[in-house]
């Protein structure tokens, strides 16, 4: 019997058409001897839908037919306790159960999807689920936290000084100063909590750093600014495994149209014509494998699985670096714990194809699920019946002068 993959895609967060690609090259290369491929989308509306048409990228040019066709659902237990997707609204007679799943396959970038809130729900859900468990997805998505864990464990990080919207907007001027003593410009200022490139500049000034700052807060309510490394290069590895067991792919040199990688260079093959945007992440400019020497290759990839293993992180992760081209230093930029395309480009060159990656990510959900089953959540308790014989009289709260918490 197949095992029965419910791939949740698109979602709210300004990375919602990359999730649509992303998603669609992972399902496209799934073994389909071994796995049947559920889709669920997620529309910018929060609404769920499942169908064989939303399979075909093309149907997303004219999404408000796609829906029309599509069978909106919602996440529901069936009698036997499974995970089931059940027509919204259910019909008084007739099949209510478009499909069951027995693993999640989020491929959900950025914000209610890779941060840990869907996670979340597959835990409720008792789904297993592919890729990272609810901390770290949270860590890895918020740069900060990220940088915390990072810098406190010993890893290379570059200085940064951060702060929440309402801080800024009550006393900029105390943030400037430090700012400008402690990281001097150049810096990057970027949102806290977004991946895809969205909202990050860089500023040379005070001036510029007001913008930059101004720009960052329509996206995220804690922002971080960094020191900026001016002859550098970008490389990234990505990981596969998880907190027992993980190896690095091969590295790429991300190139560039301007200082910073933008969304475009990521998505649209640096803004050039020709449909990049339909092959995700694959479409990036880019050197595979980096052209930098044998020492810092081996210390990228000891890096990466360092913070994905420090992290926390299961399935699949693209780990971001900077190298200093005048110090030949490496720093530890990002992880994605949901990368652009899964990273596939990353793991073919090393011989692991994309059908091999998905199958594998599978496995490690699926692993991870019969480890938590040997652990104890909740516990047998006779307190209800305590209560009762205690008496109305500071029985029914939650702590008396007796209790010994």
């Amino acid at each position: 019997m197949k095992t029965r993959v419910g791939v949740f895609f698109g979602g709210v967060s300004v990375e919602h058409e990359v999730s649509v690609i992303s998603a669609l090259q992972a399902i496209n290369e799934m073994d389909s001897s071994q796995y049947e491929v559920i889709p669920v989308y997620i529309s910018k509306d929060r609404n769920w839908y499942t169908g064989e048409q939303l399979l075909d990228i093309d149907n997303y040019k004219d999404i408000k037919k796609l829906l029309s066709e599509a069978q909106k659902v919602i996440v529901t237990k069936n009698e036997a306790g499974g995970v089931a997707l059940q027509k919204d609204p259910a019909p008084k007679f007739g099949k209510k159960i478009m499909a069951e799943i027995d693993v999640a396959f989020p491929i959900i970038h950025g914000t209610f999807g890779e941060d840990g809130v869907l996670q979340g729900l597959f835990e409720l859900f008792d789904l297993p689920y592919v890729g990272c468990d609810v901390p770290s997805s949270a860590v890895g998505m918020d740069k900060i936290l990220m940088k915390q864990v990072l810098r406190d464990s010993g890893l290379p990080i570059l200085d940064y000084v951060w702060f929440y919207n309402s801080q800024w907007n009550a006393d900029s001027e105390d943030f400037i100063e430090e700012i400008e003593e402690r990281l001097q410009y150049p810096v990057i200022v970027k949102p806290a909590n977004l991946g895809s490139s969205v909202g990050i500049s860089k500023a040379g000034n005070r001036e510029e750093l007001e913008t930059a700052v101004e720009e960052a807060m329509e996206f995220a309510a804690k922002i971080v600014v960094e020191r900026m490394v001016t002859d550098m290069k970008e490389v990234n590895c990505s990981v596969l495994g998880d907190y027992e067991d993980a190896e690095a792919s091969v590295i790429e040199e991300v190139l560039k149209t301007e200082e910073i990688l933008s969304y475009q260079d990521k998505y649209q093959g640096g803004g050039k014509g020709g449909g990049g945007a339909s092959k995700g992440m694959e479409s990036t400019d880019r050197i595979i494998p980096a052209d930098i020497p044998g020492n810092l290759e081996e210390e990228v990839k000891d890096l990466a699985i360092d913070t994905f293993q420090l992290l926390g992180c299961s399935g699949v992760s693209r780990i971001d670096f900077l190298i200093d081209n005048s110090e030949q230093r490496v720093y530890i930029n990002e992880i994605n714990t949901i990368p652009g395309s899964l990273s596939f480009y990353l793991w073919d060159p090393a011989g692991k194809d994309f059908k091999q990656l998905t199958h594998q990510m599978i496995q490690f959900a699926l692993k991870r699920k019969r480890e938590r089953e040997k652990l104890t959540f909740s516990i047998d308790s006779n307190l209800f019946s305590l209560h009762s014989a205690q008496g109305a009289k500071g029985g029914s709260k939650g702590g008396s002068k007796s209790s010994n918490r």
